[in-house]
Formats: structure tokens, sequence, C-alpha cells
């Protein structure tokens, strides 16, 4: 075994039996000199002086390659963790023997001012292992330890420091450059940041370098950069190299943050604009999925709703705001809501994207948007879809057989000055309709078109598995298909809606015209009680009738054209009534002098659930009745 460097785990987490030595790191330039010829018995053993121990760095050239390759490892990090690993590792052993970082706790985040006293947290502790700890491959002593040897770093500091505000420790970081220990003014502040045990591992002499680490606006924490007591001591020059890595590990920790920060605002901005459940409608069942982009592009504008239409209809919807920033998320959420807004009008769905395209162009960014808006008929089984420049739908049926639907593709939202086209499709019962984002089918391994191919033959084959009569569970058919991503083939976020036809069957819908006279009330009673008698239903007939008379009541004494009465027998009993008048009532509390107004009233008491919904034609007054 080799007595090259190891490095410990951050200071919360003990190891034991478990570390190895590290080599070299690459891409750090060992220091000249430490290619020192091994003694005669060394040679015969074939045991040398481990790689890279720190010893003086004789030109100022030697010192600028080091720092330059050691910014560039700090700067590699993305997070918090991976730079002070960067810094640890850049260090150890080229530059010393060991190192501490502690930083504050909690760290301030951009122009946030911190509240309270500045507390220090031992973050990550790195050191070279003695010669005993290559023998036994551990880290903790058999016997305690002396107070030369740099021991587990982390059994024998302190894990929190609070800076006394006049202190030692508060000048010392209030100076910002690194200096060394051996002074007497740092010595006494020492042992407020290791602790009482810690300071023992403190060489004297100049073997220590205690650094501020200073973001943009305040001090951020603090690395402590060992050498034992048998190696060469730090040069003044060397406090330079110390400043240096100081600077770049604090700067790049301050970006770390504030990305975490905003990152998670946006990413917490994202989830709370997409819905948290999704509606139960009739004759369609749903799922979804939403998995946020990658690390480095990690919150994007992806976007699913699924949303109640009248005529137990329903609109499913997926689209995408271009890029990755809070602006993305915050235009995603307004591009919903105003779908959402639309929807409630019934307008078609090439009217839904047309309005949408110019709520797009009203915000003023030049952010575009691609979008799919689907309505689904389950009494009809058809559905009706346009599209904004989306992937185009996967449709599963029943046998098995996996299709791309063809749609026309349409310009993304926000171009402006162009028209969205409308294709009505079947929509056979037992068939599965995937709604899915690029991020789903595109990455930087394949081209979006050959992801939607990967795409549909994973349905088909999926399909296979459980029967040409049987359609896979849509939960695991959205597992299944979120599987087809490799490891590392995740550029985008991805938003994934699936929704199973059932359909309503025929004999389960009745419907009729009725001409708006004073005879409509008595008509849409009778019409109704025969449909409750075919289904089996006449213990609802009371309540169906009563009710069925107040809402078409209400129609015809304001309606110019016949209006409609449907019933739908599902789970539960649905009821319809439709005219062109596009005002919506309104539930009051009827005076008892009134001869009226107490129609809705007596719908609240008695339904289930009951709406009203504004059409492009007029509305539709609707109520549900439990079946038992």
């Amino acid at each position: 075994m080799s007595n090259g460097p190891e490095h410990s785990q951050p200071a919360t987490a003990a190891e034991a039996d478990t570390h190895r030595p590290r080599p070299v790191p690459e891409a750090i330039p060992a220091q000249p000199g430490t290619e020192q010829a091994p003694a005669p018995a060394e040679r015969r053993s074939g045991q040398g002086l481990p790689p890279g121990r720190p010893t003086p760095m004789r030109r100022d050239g030697d010192r600028l390659r080091f720092v330059g390759a050691a910014t560039r490892r700090i700067a590699r990090g993305i997070d918090l963790d991976e730079i002070v690993m960067g810094l640890c590792r850049a260090t150890v052993p080229t530059f010393s023997d060991a190192i501490l970082v502690y930083l504050r706790d909690p760290l301030p985040v951009g122009d946030e001012r911190p509240t309270g006293p500045l507390v220090l947290r031992l973050r990550r502790t790195d050191r070279i292992p003695e010669e005993r700890d290559t023998d036994n491959a551990g880290f903790l002593p058999a016997q305690p330890p002396e107070p030369t040897e740099l021991t587990e770093l982390s059994a024998v500091t302190a894990e929190l420091c609070e800076v006394r505000p006049g202190g030692a420790l508060a000048e010392v970081l209030r100076g910002v450059r690194p200096v060394f220990t051996d002074v007497s003014a740092v010595r006494a502040a020492l042992p407020e940041l290791l602790g009482d045990g810690g300071q023992s591992i403190v060489p004297n002499g100049q073997r220590a370098i205690l650094a501020p680490l200073r973001g943009r606006r305040r001090v951020i924490g603090a690395a402590v950069f060992l050498r034992r007591p048998e190696r060469p001591p730090f040069e003044p020059d060397d406090l330079l190299v110390a400043a240096q890595l100081a600077t770049h590990s604090a700067l790049g920790i301050d970006k770390a943050v504030l990305y975490g920060r905003e990152a998670y605002i946006a990413d917490e901005l994202q989830r709370t604009m997409l819905p948290e459940t999704l509606p139960r409608p009739t004759g369609v069942r749903l799922a979804s999925r939403y998995l946020p982009a990658a690390e480095t592009a990690r919150v994007g504008g992806d976007w699913y709703d699924a949303i109640p239409l009248p005529g137990s209809r329903v609109a499913l919807v997926v689209g995408d705001v271009m890029g990755h920033s809070m602006t993305s998320a915050a235009i995603m959420g307004q591009l919903r809501t105003t779908a959402q807004t639309l929807a409630g009008l019934d307008l078609p769905p090439q009217e839904v994207l047309h309005h949408l395209d110019e709520q797009a162009q009203r915000l003023g960014t030049d952010r575009m948007a691609t979008c799919l808006y689907a309505v689904y008929d389950p009494v009809s089984h058809r559905i009706t879809i346009a599209n904004a420049g989306h992937p185009p739908p996967v449709l599963l049926h029943l046998g098995g057989r996996a299709e791309v639907l063809r749609v026309p593709p349409g310009a993304p939202i926000g171009v402006g000055g162009v028209d969205f086209e409308a294709v009505e499709l079947d929509a056979p019962a037992g068939a599965t309709l995937l709604l899915y984002t690029d991020g789903l089918v595109e990455s930087r391994l394949r081209d979006v078109w050959t992801g939607i191919e990967q795409l549909r033959e994973k349905l088909a084959a999926t399909a296979q598995l459980t029967g040409p009569d049987h359609p896979p569970p849509l939960e695991a058919l959205c597992d299944e298909v979120l599987d087809m991503l490799g490891p590392g083939d995740r550029d985008d976020d991805i938003a994934l809606l699936a929704a199973r036809f059932d359909g309503i069957a025929p004999s389960d819908v009745a419907y009729w015209f009725l001409e708006p006279e004073d005879a409509a009330p008595g008509r849409a009673r009778r019409l109704a009680r025969r449909a409750l008698s075919r289904w089996g239903l006449e213990d609802l007939t009371d309540s169906v009738e009563l009710l069925v008379s107040e809402v078409v009541t209400n129609a015809v004494r304001y309606a110019s054209r016949p209006v409609t009465l449907r019933l739908l027998r599902t789970d539960v009993l649905r009821c319809e009534v439709g005219d062109d008048v596009p005002q919506l009532p309104r539930l009051r509390q009827a005076r008892a002098t009134d001869e009226g107004g107490r129609g809705l009233y007596l719908v609240n008491k008695l339904a289930r659930r009951w709406g009203a919904t504004r059409l492009s034609t007029g509305k539709v007054v609707w109520f549900e009745l439990n079946r038992s």
C-alpha cells in the first residue's frame, strides 16, 4: 500500500475502515524540490517519501503555476460542497499537509444582512495520513494524539465556533489577509476557532496559516493550512498563495450559495404553479409526472394541466416556455393561468392558442413557448387538438399499437401574426394519449424525432406485456416512459400527462332540445322521468324532476333559442341545461315575500355538486346527484 495523501469526508460524517490513500491530483503541479532522493535504506525497501509532500516553492513561477491550477480546480465546483472539496484537494498535499475549512452558519445570500452572532461551522477537513494510518487504514489513533501530530482533525477540533465581537478571532477575520499563527495576536484566536483540544494540532513556527474567506460583501468563513513539524515551514510568499486560494474559494462559495437560493426559489415557484392534484373528470383517467432539469440547467418553464369543461369534456394542456430561469417559470405561470381562463370560456383549441399568443406578446418578453391544447369528449369519443410548435402526442391503442398523431405543427406562442389549426381525431375507449415536453425525447445524444420514435416503441413494448385486451396501468406506464431516460440523459425538465380514455356509452346519455316556452319545464320533467326509469334510477325521480324543473324554468325565461337538456349516467347522475344567455346565475337568499329566486337555493341544497360555465354561445348550468 502506498503512502499517498488521503482525504477525509465532511467533518460531520465520521467514517471508519473505508479510507485509502489517494494519489496526488494530476491537475495540481508538484512543487519543485519534492523529488528528493530516497535514503539507501529506503531504496532497499522500496519505500520512499510520500509523493507531493510540501516543500518550499523556489520560484515565483512555481507559485503562479500552482495557483493557476488550484483556482481552475476550485472553479470547476458548481455547488458549495464541490467548491470546498476543490479547495481541500487542490491544497493537500501540494501546498499543505492538512486543511480545515470553516464557513458561516447560516451562510448569508447576496445582499441579505445576517442577523444574530457570527457562528462558524467546520465544513470539511483534509489531511495527509500518518505513516501508521496507511498501516491500519484508519484515521483515529489507538492512543491519545500527540500535540505535534495531525490526527483526525474533526475529532479534536470544535465543530461550531461563535466569534466574539472584539475578540482575537474577530480581529483576525476583520483583517482579511492571511496570517501566520505564530503571531501572538493570532495565536490567541486559535482556541476560539478550534476549541481547546484543537489548538494542540497547530505546530509551532510558521507551519500554520489562518486565511479569512471574504466574499463580495462580508467574511463568510476561514481556512487553516497546516504543515507537520518535520516539514519545511511556510515562507512569507506563501501568504500570497493562501490569499489567492481564499479569495477564489470565497467568491465561488458566494456564487454557489446565491445560485442555490435562486434555483430553489425558482423550483418552488414552478412547482406551486403546477397542479397539486389532477381532476377526476367523467370518462377519462389521468396521470402526470414532472421532473426538474439537471443541476446545470435546473429550472425551466414546462407545465401541464387538465381542466374540466361543460358536457363532461376535459381540456388537456402541456406547454414549455423556452429557457431556464425564474423568468421562464414566471412566464409559465402566467400562460397557464391564461389557458385556464380561456378554457373556462369553452373556446375552440385553436382560439385558445391564438389568445395565448397574444398574451405572450403583451408580456413584452422575447421568451417564446410551445403548447399543445386538446379537448376530449367522452360522449362522442373524439378529441380535438391544436398545436403551437410542440412535439406531437402519441396515442397507444388498446391492442398495443402506438402511433404518433399527425397534428399541424404550428408556430410557437409569442411569434405573433400566425393562425393555428385544429384537427379532430377518434379517441377510442381504452386508448391512452401521452402529452409531453421535449425534455423527454430530446437530448445531446439524440434528436427530437429519434426520441419520439423511441417513445412510440417503448409504449408499444410496454403494452405487449399486459396483452391486447388489457392496457397497462396508467401510473406504471408513466414510470416506464421515464425509464427510457438513460443516466445523464436529462438536460431539460420534463412534463408528462397521460390520459386513458374510458368514454361514456351512448346508452348512458339522454339529450333533448326544448323550445323556450311555458310548457318546457313540464316536458323536461317527463323526459327525465322516462330516462331514469330506463336506467333503473327511479329512486332519484323526485329530486331530479324538482331540480330539472327549476333550472329549465330559469333557462327558458330569458332564452331566445332552444334550450338543451342532457342527462349522463356514470358513477353519478349529471344533468346539464344549456341556453344562449351568457349571464351566469348567482345564488342568493330569497326573502319571504319573493315569488321566485329559490331555484338555485334548492339546487345547492339537494345536489352533490353544481355549477355554471359561460360558453361562446351562452352558458351551461349543471348539477350532479349520487346514484345511491
